[in-house]
């Protein structure tokens, strides 16, 4: 139960990955507000991208780090696009001078 509860949580993390790149795609298709939009997604994909192969090499175990499978590929990439385009709190410092958010 404990497997299913992580990757329940996991899931909803994905679907709202994609909301928002969905929301970053329809405003560079209008050409509305897209420097938010745009930043808002890159902010969360940042976070979801390495969080979900985290999960999932955990979760596939030992084999998770042979040849055998490639879930050890895919937390490499997220991590080497984390570097190559920014982490979280890059883009979400972006985010905050986009809309006038200023630490306390």
């Amino acid at each position: 139960q404990a497997l299913k509860h992580r990757l329940a949580r996991l899931w909803l993390e994905v679907a709202g990955l994609r909301a928002a790149a969905r929301s970053a795609a329809d405003a560079l298709a209008t050409g509305e507000d897209t420097d938010v939009a745009v930043a808002a997604a890159q902010a969360y994909a940042a976070q979801v991208a390495v969080h979900a192969a985290e999960e999932a090499l955990q979760l596939h175990g030992g084999i998770g780090m042979t040849w055998e499978h490639p879930v050890h590929l895919y937390l490499k990439r997220a991590k080497a696009d984390a570097i190559a385009y920014g982490a979280a709190g890059t883009h979400r410092a972006v985010l905050a001078e986009l809309v006038d958010l200023r630490a306390p």
